[in-house]
């Protein structure tokens, strides 16, 4: 009887072969796709996916998330050879989902980026227009803290902007041109009789009334415009000097009590001549301020609560020179340089008209200022419509040119 044979050398052929087959069908992700997702997915961490793409972003990290769970629950399962591979399919998908997030968050952060970066420049273009316009007519006092704290804000939206955060910067551009818009209100409430027709034409006849008590009576007179920040010499009726002025330091504005540091307005006459050693500046002409007119107005404004009880009108109105220069930025008086005040010490008499108005022409420089300022808060550009320096405006009668005989 013969025994049973071994397994022959066919049959353990066979079995390696069945062996080598089944490991070969256990399931695994392809690394390289894997590590193409990884960098997606680090990629939109790092490119805020979840702001700028959140919907696209959301599809993404649930796909990934699930086929993640997958690739750790069936790193052993043996599938047959001629099965599909779902983890590469899978992981296929993601990748796709991935790769849409990140074109959409590249999209919507690139157009963020644009927005703020036209809302930066235009807001820095218009806080230069706007502080220039600003500092030209001596709007700063009028305004308080608000010009700092509309710099703060541009300055900050400038910072976000460059740390790449352009949302935040475009919130703080707006609250900026909000500030600016605001302040743009309170100038115009403040100066906006420099635009004012009505207004401008009764400071017309002002003036044309002293010239022609000039030429009435063959004498000096002077007039001065605070728009256009000049002083002009009358003689005979004609014009014979013009000079720069400087204002006080709330000059602009219509004067109603003593410190505010606007500069008076209306028809003064010069009431006393002081030479060296009689005033605290080089040379002065002191003017009948304040006068019937300002008594009446000041008495007007304290019963409409429209000043301090407590404040005085003041006086001591003077055309003057600038041995004491830091003490004429407090007041409201009319300032000249030590020249053109001797110039026109020796060319006035004590009893002179001084007419002192706001504008005499609608397209002043304040209203001009005025105008643009506005037409920035309604979303324009205007660009430079003026000088940049308001005494830059074209005068008939030149600096110094003073007529003789």
């Amino acid at each position: 009887m013969s025994t049973p044979a071994g397994p022959s050398l066919r049959s353990w052929s066979v079995l390696f072969c069945l062996a080598v087959s089944l490991s070969g069908c256990v399931q695994k992700a392809p690394p390289e796709l894997l590590q193409a997702v990884e960098t997606l997915d680090r990629q939109l961490v790092a490119d805020r996916g979840a702001e700028y793409a959140p919907e696209e972003y959301a599809r993404f990290v649930e796909r990934w998330v699930a086929v993640k769970g997958r690739i750790l629950s069936e790193d052993d399962v043996i599938r047959w050879p001629w099965e599909a591979n779902a983890l590469a399919a899978d992981l296929r998908k993601v990748q796709e989902e991935g790769a849409r997030a990140v074109t959409a968050a590249a999209q919507r952060k690139e157009a963020e980026r644009l927005e703020a970066e036209e809302s930066l420049a235009m807001l820095q273009r218009r806080l230069r227009v706007f502080a220039g316009r600003l500092d030209g007519m001596g709007g700063r006092m009028v305004l308080g803290q608000k010009p700092i704290e509309t710099e703060l804000l541009v300055r900050q939206a400038r910072s976000f902007f460059e740390q790449g955060l352009f949302s935040r910067s475009v919130r703080a551009a707006q609250e900026a041109a909000l500030l600016m818009d605001d302040q743009t209100t309170t100038l115009n409430t403040e100066l906006g009789r420099y635009a004012d027709e009505q207004r401008i034409g009764g400071w017309r006849r002002m003036v044309r009334r002293t010239v022609e008590w000039s030429r009435a009576h063959q004498s000096a007179a002077i007039v001065v415009s605070k728009a256009d920040r000049r002083l002009t010499l009358y003689r005979n009726g004609r014009p014979v000097v013009s000079y720069p002025v400087r204002l006080g330091y709330n000059g602009f504005l219509e004067k109603r009590y003593q410190g505010d540091g606007a500069t008076p307005e209306g028809q003064y006459r010069v009431i006393k001549k002081r030479d060296r050693g009689q005033t605290q500046f080089y040379r002065a002409l002191l003017l009948d301020y304040p006068n019937v007119q300002d008594r009446r107005r000041f008495r007007q404004a304290r019963l409409d609560g429209a000043i301090p009880v407590e404040a005085f009108i003041g006086g001591q109105i003077e055309i003057h020179g600038e041995d004491n220069l830091s003490l004429s930025q407090t007041l409201g008086c009319l300032m000249l340089e030590n020249r053109q005040i001797d110039a026109l010490f020796e060319a006035t008499e004590v009893g002179t008209p001084v007419t002192i108005i706001a504008a005499t022409e609608l397209a002043n420089p304040v209203a001009l200022a005025l105008a643009e300022l506005e037409r920035f808060r309604a979303g324009e550009d205007p660009g430079d419509q003026y000088a940049e320096d308001p005494d830059a405006q074209s005068q008939d009668v030149p600096d110094e040119t003073v007529e003789r005989g």
